[in-house]
């Protein structure tokens, strides 16, 4: 029967539980802190270690992969919110969230091994581009469209390889040069930097 006329349909099935949800998770890095491998890393096993049934699990997530990639998220800085007072600083916040990942990636042998297995599973690897990498990108080519509208930027730029040219250099400290310093101030050096080749005459 369809729901009165100006009311809200009732939401069928149980409400997703946030606590259940956490359970689980917190039950992925239990076993990997204690040296399970992810290979060994199973439904069965997982469910077992957050106390809940094993459908439970299956509700939440169709499968491993999409488990771990909710992990890897759970690890990882949240999205920086942008102050969007001008491009440069929201260019700042950017790369400085980049920064921020680079450490905890450095720093959490855990957030390592996920990466390393998300990297070397082409499968899991296009999901998480779609996912996450996708979404960053876009952010900051957000930015740099606003910027070229604005006339902060100056025109005809590429707006892709614009973002390439400001998130490349933490990218290769982050990602390709791991023995790279990564010290407080580097995403304004970074921009500012690019800014000095890109920034509209005044």
């Amino acid at each position: 029967m369809p729901a009165p006329h100006g009311t809200a349909p009732a939401r069928r099935g149980r409400p997703r539980s946030e606590a259940v949800e956490r359970a689980i998770i917190e039950g992925v890095l239990r076993l990997l802190e204690e040296g399970v491998s992810i290979d060994a890393l199973s439904m069965e096993r997982v469910a077992r270690t957050a106390g809940v049934g094993k459908a439970t699990v299956y509700r939440r997530w169709p499968g491993k992969d999409a488990l771990l990639l909710a992990v890897v998220g759970e690890l990882e800085e949240p999205q920086a919110e942008l102050p969007g007072t001008s491009v440069r600083d929201d260019l700042v916040t950017i790369l400085e969230w980049y920064r921020r990942v680079g450490l905890a990636k450095r720093n959490s042998a855990v957030l390592r091994t996920m990466m390393s297995h998300v990297s070397s599973h082409p499968k899991l690897w296009h999901q998480y581009h779609d996912s996450v990498i996708k979404v960053r990108r876009e952010a900051l080519h957000g930015v740099l469209r606003r910027g070229l509208e604005s006339g902060e930027l100056r025109g005809g730029l590429d707006v892709e390889l614009l973002g390439e040219l400001f998130a490349g250099p933490m990218l290769t400290r982050t990602v390709l040069h791991e023995g790279k310093d990564l010290p407080e101030g580097l995403a304004e050096q970074i921009v500012d930097s690019v800014l000095g080749g890109v920034r509209a005459p005044e």
